[in-house]
């Protein structure tokens, strides 16, 4: 099978199209595995939807197998994927876990309309810092803070266990954001977070650090732009395509067409 491996700043991704449904965990698994397949955060399947107005559905897919309901960093890398591939035109819709997202691929450049964001609980005390709980299309535990140069990834890791949410925190700085995630799936801190960035950036302009829109650097530093844009957040930034190859795993009882 041919699969593309595409970065969307920091965040990796094994993309690929199939013409049916069907369960590609193990899959998962094994192809993301950084010391025995290709290595990535994650494996993204196009499949067709039977909605007109829909260009495709997509199967995400965490390192570990797990599917999540939805990943900014990767439905930017998904939108180029498939308008490179002429599976869609350069402004496109899929239907995610989370639901219709809208996209736009110019160039290398392509942003997200990503879901309404929700406030899922204010005010949680927790390890000597305030965190909120935010849905970005999965649920995100944020904490606003002066210093993000320590992240303590033991206690990230229990705190997302208990609120079953992937694990972020930022600090404000000459007018920017700046963001570090520890995602569930990878079970570790990845080098960007889309909805993670989002999450961040909804709470600090719900607190009035922002008006409509700021400039966001992960971990990767590379910069992605955020915007409030209607009910929805607008996610801005560069994908790179990085190689393309024909993947088969050598192992007794494993296939996948």
């Amino acid at each position: 099978m041919i699969l593309e491996k595409y970065n969307a700043s920091g965040n990796d991704f094994i993309i690929t199209h199939k013409f049916k449904r069907d369960d590609y965990s193990n899959f998962a698994r094994e192809v993301c595995n950084r010391q025995t397949g290709i290595g990535a955060d994650g494996l993204i399947i196009l499949i067709p939807h039977q909605d007109p107005n829909l260009d495709f559905e997509w199967l995400f897919y965490n390192s570990d197998g797990s599917m999540a309901e939805m990943c900014g960093n990767g439905s930017r890398a998904t939108a180029h994927y498939a308008f490179s591939n002429n599976l869609a035109h350069s402004e496109l819709k899929f239907l995610s876990g989370a639901g219709v997202i809208g996209c736009k691929v110019e160039g290398n450049i392509v942003s997200t309309d990503l879901t309404p964001p929700k406030i899922l609980q204010q005010n949680i005390d927790e390890v000597g810092h305030n965190w909120w709980l935010i849905n970005t299309g999965v649920p995100h535990l944020v904490s606003l803070r002066d210093d993000i140069s320590n992240f303590d990834i033991e206690e990230a890791r229990k705190l997302r266990w208990k609120y079953n949410a992937n694990i972020n925190i930022a600090k404000i700085n000459n007018g920017s954001l700046y963001v570090r995630t520890f995602e569930r799936g990878v079970e570790n801190e990845t080098l960007a977070c889309g909805t993670g960035m989002a999450a961040c950036f909804y709470r600090a302009s719900q607190e009035g650090f922002f008006k409509l829109d700021a400039d966001i650097y992960p971990k990767s530093g590379e910069k992605l732009y955020l915007a409030i844009k209607e009910d929805k957040l607008l996610f801005k930034g560069a994908v790179s395509r990085i190689f393309y190859t024909e993947f088969k795993l050598i192992k007794k009882g494993f296939n996948i067409e």
